[in-house]
């Protein structure tokens, strides 16, 4: 693949409405005052049954969820005791064939559809059997425009011909187009059900990207410091899911998209929610609704670690991040936030819907990226990390039984220094030396040859 064609992919997918990068903000916010981390074992049952017990046979939809303490606050610590997980798999059962090994990336949504074949097929290639790209909502919306339906259609159309589920995440795109009325939400919700109406293949819609933080939602507080974020996606939430559902009852409406950092400091320098406290926002806020139906068939968190260069089995015990390796955390507070509720907390599936550890660029390949100045370069690690970083999270990602997919953002490095350089091809289109190795890793997945998880 030529420069010049990856450089176009990037002009056509914003021209379009696509989003290129989201995650702009999920490495950067203002953290908790409390840093505390701890890095757990290697092995994968670090983050599936560590810190919290689990049961002796699994776990279906009616599963009675233990009764959660009250918290005192939103960023009071989470009791992990307080629900019970199932049991991971066994490296032999279905799920080494089912969990999906995914990638987020726009370069995908091609107006010429042997393009789109080509990017398709290079995904799969390296591994993925799912991809996920993005559809933008204006204000005034109800339906996408045609310029963005035809990328959509070809992605849909060479998605299907590689053989990956197409998810696509439909957003507003920055927090000045946060959509605040209840007139303008309807307009977002009818854009999705049009979205998903226009695109019969596509069985998975995300609702909206990372409500938690001041980059794509705004207001995050009232002036008195109360959650307006999770309140207003509340609506949002609630509004696509029985729009998309009016028109395809089995398309699975998956609400969150949360960043896993935030600072819940309605007076700092950038107000953002923490993941902690924006789900038991929204779980207060659906309560107060009075609504009698779920919010989402399932929840989607963004678990980049705060920089490369630290490992994904790194946890947080003592603040309010959440990263692959809190797994625990994730699904106590969605628990507590829904249970004797419509809406599943405890066996809510979840999908991490963006991960990514960037690598550094060789001085050979920097003709192939702009912007050579940036300081996101110093956010970088080796292809041999990279690579062993991905294997830790997936592994980890297979132990954790409720955790459908974790997806890499991008197979395509962005050209943007500023942006993400966490794929597994250069800007270029040439393989990083991390891709063997990951192809290796899925393989050993399929086939069975994972650790053993921890009963």
């Amino acid at each position: 693949m030529k420069k010049a064609l990856l450089a176009a992919a990037l002009a056509v997918a914003a021209a379009a409405g696509l989003a290129v990068a989201l995650v702009v903000s999920s490495r950067d916010e203002e953290t908790p005052a409390a840093p505390a981390t701890t890095q757990a074992s290697t092995a994968p049952t670090a983050a599936g049954t560590a810190t919290a017990p689990t049961t002796t046979s699994p776990t279906t939809s009616a599963q009675t969820e233990t009764t959660p303490t009250i918290a005192a606050s939103a960023t009071a610590p989470v009791d992990t005791r307080a629900v019970k997980i199932p049991p991971p798999p066994s490296p032999t059962g279905p799920r080494r064939r089912a969990l999906l090994v995914g990638v987020f990336d726009d370069a995908l949504a091609q107006q010429s559809p042997g393009v789109a074949r080509a990017y398709a097929d290079i995904s799969r290639d390296a591994g993925f059997n799912a991809a996920m790209v993005s559809a933008t909502w204006s204000r005034g919306q109800r339906r996408p425009p045609a310029r963005l339906m035809t990328v959509l259609r070809h992605v849909s159309v060479a998605a299907q011909r590689a053989h990956l589920k197409l998810f696509v995440l439909v957003w507003h795109g920055l927090a000045r187009e946060t959509p605040r009325t209840p007139a303008e939400r309807a307009d977002f919700a009818a854009f999705a059900a049009a979205t998903v109406k226009a695109l019969p293949n596509t069985r998975h819609v995300v609702v909206g990207n990372e409500p938690n933080l001041d980059t794509f939602w705004k207001p995050q507080f009232g002036a008195t410091g109360l959650d307006l974020a999770a309140s207003g996606y509340e609506d949002l939430l609630a509004r696509s899911y029985d729009a998309i559902k009016a028109v395809d009852h089995d398309v699975l409406v998956i609400g969150g998209s949360l960043s896993p950092r935030g600072a819940d400091r309605p007076h700092g320098s950038r107000p953002t929610h923490s993941p902690t406290s924006f789900i038991r926002d929204l779980g207060a806020a659906y309560r107060a609704s009075g609504r009698t139906k779920p919010l989402m068939d399932a929840f989607a968190l963004h678990p980049y670690m705060e920089a490369s260069r630290f490992p994904p089995t790194t946890r947080h015990p003592k603040n309010t991040s959440i990263t692959i390796a809190d797994y625990p955390k994730l699904v106590a507070l969605l628990s507590e936030a829904f249970k004797g509720t419509d809406q599943r907390g405890a066996t809510l599936p979840i999908y991490y819907t963006e991960f990514g550890v960037q690598t550094r660029v060789p001085l050979r390949k920097l003709s192939a990226y702009d912007d050579s100045g940036s300081p996101g370069r110093s956010d970088s690690v080796t292809f041999a990390r990279q690579a062993d970083y991905y294997r830790s999270a997936l592994e980890l990602t297979y132990c954790q039984p409720t955790v459908r997919g974790l997806f890499l953002f991008h197979t395509f490095d962005e050209t943007d220094l500023a942006g993400w350089q966490s794929g597994l091809y250069f800007a270029d289109g040439t393989p990083k030396p991390s891709l063997p190795v990951f192809k290796r890793t899925v393989a050993d997945l399929r086939n069975g040859r994972f650790p053993t998880c921890s009963r």
